[in-house]
C-alpha cells in the first residue's frame, strides 16, 4: 500500500477529500486546504454551487496542480467519482465551506456508507462572512433561503415565505442568488443580478398573493405562515429594506444598505446575496448605515 500522505493531518493514501476553498481568493483558503489539494492525486472542481474569479481558479490550478471542472451530475450520482477514490486520492473542491451544501453532506454519508474514507478541510462560508461584515447580529438570523430564477412558467414562492416568516420572529434573512436559470446544474451559469432579483421577487410576491387566501390554517404553524405572508404582502415590495452584499471575501467586496426597489439600479457584482433586515437595534442600525447608498 502506498504510504499516507501527510499535511498538517495526516491524509489517507486514498479516498475522498472536501476542501473548502473560501469565498472567493487563493489567499482566503487555509494553508491546510491548499496542502490537502496539492496533496492529492486528482482534484475536482465543484462549479454548480457557487463560483470563483477564474483569475484566482487560474492561480490556485498553479499552486496545487491540474483541476477538473465538475457538475451537479458527477455529484449527486458520484459512482466515477467513488470509483476513482478506491485506487486514489481525490479532492473535491468546494467554494466557501464544503458541508454548507446538504448535497456535499449527502456525498460524504455516501462515501462512507460505500467504505470510502472522507476527510473535510473546511472554508470560511457566506453565511459567515456576510453576519460578520455587514454588521447584524449573528444570533438574529433566521433560516437561511435561495432566491431562484423563475425557470419557464414556473416560480418558487417558498423563498419568499422564508423571509416572511422570519420577518414574522424578528430574524434577519440571508438569501443567496441563484447561478443557474435552468435549474439543472450541468453549466452555462448566469449569477444573477440585482435587477434579476428584483424580477424574481415581484413575480414571487404576486403568485404568493394568488395563494394567500389558499393556505391551510388548520395547525398553529400553518396559521403562523399564513399571517406571517400577510404581513409581508401587506407592505409594498418596493420598500422592503434589503442589504445588497456582492463579491464577498473578494477584493471587490461592497455593500449596500438600500430598498428592494432600488435594486433595479444597482449594478452589483459577479457573485451577490441580499439580507432582508428585520427590526435592528441601536448597533445594527448604526453598522447599516456604513452601507447606505444615496
Amino acid at each position: 500500500m502506498t504510504a499516507a500522505r501527510t499535511t498538517t493531518t495526516p491524509l489517507p493514501a486514498t479516498g475522498l477529500v472536501l476542501i473548502g476553498m473560501g469565498p472567493g481568493r487563493l489567499s482566503a483558503m487555509s494553508l491546510e486546504a491548499v496542502e490537502a489539494a496539492k496533496a492529492a492525486d486528482a482534484r475536482r472542481y465543484e462549479a454548480y454551487t457557487a463560483l470563483w474569479p477564474q483569475s484566482e481558479l487560474d492561480a490556485l490550478e498553479a499552486a496545487v496542480g491540474s483541476i477538473e471542472k465538475v457538475m451537479r451530475p458527477e455529484v449527486e450520482q458520484p459512482g466515477a467519482l467513488f470509483e476513482l477514490a478506491r485506487t486514489s486520492l481525490v479532492a473535491l473542491l468546494v467554494v466557501g465551506d464544503p458541508l454548507q451544501a446538504t448535497t456535499h453532506v449527502d456525498l460524504q454519508l455516501q462515501a462512507e456508507e460505500a467504505g470510502i474514507e472522507c476527510r473535510v478541510f473546511h472554508g470560511v462560508s457566506i453565511t459567515t462572512l456576510v453576519t460578520g461584515a455587514i454588521g447584524l447580529s449573528n444570533y438574529k438570523f433566521g433560516r437561511q433561503t435561495t432566491l431562484t430564477y423563475p425557470y419557464g412558467g414556473w416560480v418558487a414562492t417558498s423563498p419568499l415565505e422564508v423571509i416572511a416568516i422570519n420577518l414574522y420572529q424578528n430574524l434577519h434573512t440571508l438569501a443567496l442568488l441563484d447561478l443557474d436559470p435552468t435549474g439543472e446544474g450541468i453549466g452555462h451559469q448566469v449569477p444573477m443580478k440585482p435587477s434579476d432579483a428584483l424580477v424574481s421577487l415581484r413575480l414571487m410576491w404576486d403568485k404568493l398573493g394568488e395563494a394567500l387566501d389558499e393556505m391551510p390554517q388548520e395547525t398553529a404553524l400553518e396559521a403562523m405562515r399564513r399571517e406571517a405572508c400577510a404581513a409581508l404582502l401587506g407592505r409594498p415590495l418596493d420598500e422592503v429594506p434589503v442589504v445588497l452584499c456582492a463579491d464577498m471575501g473578494t477584493g471587490d467586496e461592497r455593500m449596500v444598505t438600500t430598498t428592494v426597489g432600488a435594486l433595479e439600479r444597482i449594478e452589483g457584482g459577479r457573485l451577490n446575496s441580499l439580507v432582508f433586515q428585520s427590526t435592528t437595534s441601536e448597533v445594527e442600525e448604526k453598522a447599516l448605515l456604513r452601507w447606505k447608498q444615496e
